[in-house]
């Protein structure tokens, strides 16, 4: 009766790091929008729903790296 290591994943709640939770919570707070936050190549990914919003999130760019509390690269995408 054992589990495959497939079933034993799905099971296990991964924790979002600190950097992508408060980069979240700050666009949804202060914007009213959802965006994706992921890591790649050590830059730090936000990824906006459309143009609008990447042009938006260019202007809170400081106070997203301050927030984060990392010296990594913010990129904005739209995907």
């Amino acid at each position: 009766m054992t589990d495959s290591l497939g079933d034993l994943l799905k099971q296990k709640k991964h924790a979002e790091p600190p950097e992508f939770q408060a980069i979240k919570a700050y666009v949804t707070k202060e914007l009213g929008a959802d965006v994706a936050v992921s890591l790649q190549n050590n830059q730090l990914v936000i990824t906006a729903a459309n143009a609008a919003l990447a042009g938006t999130l260019r202007m809170h760019i400081v106070a997203l790296q301050q927030l984060a509390k990392t010296d990594q690269r913010l990129i904005i995408r739209i995907g």
